[in-house]
C-alpha cells in the first residue's frame, strides 16, 4: 500500500456511525468496478436466473391451483372479484394469482444467489480485499467454511419460509412495502455480516464486533434491501452487498486491533 493510502486510512480509523456505513458504501462502490469484482457478478446470477427458471418450470402449475384451491376460502377477494366482474371489468383471480406465484418463487430464487454469494463469492471477495485495501489483516477464525455454509443456508430457509408465511399480510397496507424491505434486510444482514468477518475475526472479535456495530450493520441491511425493491439492482446487489459488509466488517476489525494494541 502507498503511503497516501496509509495516510488515508489513518485519517480514517475513527470513523463510526453513519459515517463508516457511508464510507463503506463508498469503497465498495469503487471495489465493484474492479475486473475482478465485475467477473465476480456473472456466478450468483447465473444461479438465481437457473433457479428461477427451473421453480417456475417445476412449480407454477401445481403453486398456481394451490392458490386458486385457497382463494375459493379468502371472502373479500371472492367479493371484489364478483363485483369487479358485475360491473363488466376483469376478474381480479386472473392476475392475482399469477403475481402471488410469482411473489413466491423469484424471492426463493433470489434468496439463493445471495447463499451463492455469501458461500463462493465471499471468499474472492475477502481475498481481493485483503491483498488491496487491508494488508496486514491477519486471519484468525476457525472452521470459516462450515459456520459460514451452515449460516448462509439456515437463514436462506428460513428467510423463504417466512416470506411465504406472511404474504397473505400483503393485502394489508403498508405491508406489501415493508415486508419485502424488513425480510431482505433480515437475510443480507444476518448472512453478510457472518460471511464478511468469519475468516479473519476470531470468536471473541466478532461477537465484540456484532454487539458494538448491531446498528450499523443492520442499517447496511435495510439500505441493500430498499435497492432490492428496483429490478435492475438485482444483478449486481448479490456481490455489492457482499462489498459493502465486507468494507464494514474488515474496517472495523482494524480499528478493533488498533485499539487493543494501544490498550495494551
Amino acid at each position: 500500500m502507498s503511503e497516501y493510502n496509509i495516510a488515508v486510512h489513518n485519517r480514517q480509523a475513527g470513523i463510526t456511525g453513519l459515517a463508516a456505513v457511508g464510507l463503506a458504501f463508498k469503497r465498495a462502490l469503487v471495489s465493484q468496478c474492479h475486473p475482478k469484482m465485475l467477473a465476480a457478478l456473472f456466478l450468483p446470477f447465473f444461479i438465481a436466473l437457473l433457479g428461477a427458471i427451473i421453480l417456475l418450470w417445476a412449480f407454477w402449475t401445481p403453486l398456481t391451483q394451490w392458490l386458486n384451491m385457497q382463494m375459493a376460502d379468502w371472502g373479500i377477494v371472492n367479493q371484489v372479484d364478483q363485483w369487479m366482474l358485475a360491473i363488466g371489468l376483469f376478474s381480479i383471480k386472473l392476475y392475482l394469482i399469477p403475481l402471488l406465484a410469482a411473489g413466491i418463487l423469484l424471492p426463493i430464487s433470489g434468496i439463493l444467489g445471495l447463499v451463492i454469494a455469501a458461500i463462493f463469492v465471499m471468499p474472492i471477495v475477502l481475498r481481493h480485499l485483503e491483498k488491496k485495501d487491508y494488508p496486514g489483516l491477519s486471519r484468525q477464525g476457525e472452521f470459516s467454511m462450515a459456520v459460514g455454509t451452515w449460516n448462509a443456508i439456515w437463514v436462506g430457509v428460513l428467510f423463504s419460509l417466512g416470506w411465504v408465511v406472511t404474504m397473505p399480510l400483503w393485502l394489508l397496507p403498508p405491508f406489501p412495502v415493508l415486508l419485502p424491505i424488513f425480510w431482505w434486510a433480515f437475510a443480507f444482514t444476518r448472512m453478510l455480516r457472518v460471511d464478511a468477518i468469519i475468516e479473519h475475526a476470531s470468536t471473541q472479535e466478532r461477537r465484540l464486533l456484532w454487539r458494538r456495530h448491531n446498528r450499523q450493520l443492520w442499517l447496511i441491511g435495510g439500505l441493500l434491501a430498499l435497492i432490492n425493491l428496483f429490478p435492475p439492482a438485482w444483478l449486481f446487489l448479490p456481490v455489492f452487498s457482499a462489498l459493502v459488509f465486507a468494507h464494514f466488517s474488515l474496517e472495523a476489525l482494524r480499528q478493533l486491533r488498533a485499539q487493543t494494541v494501544i490498550d495494551a
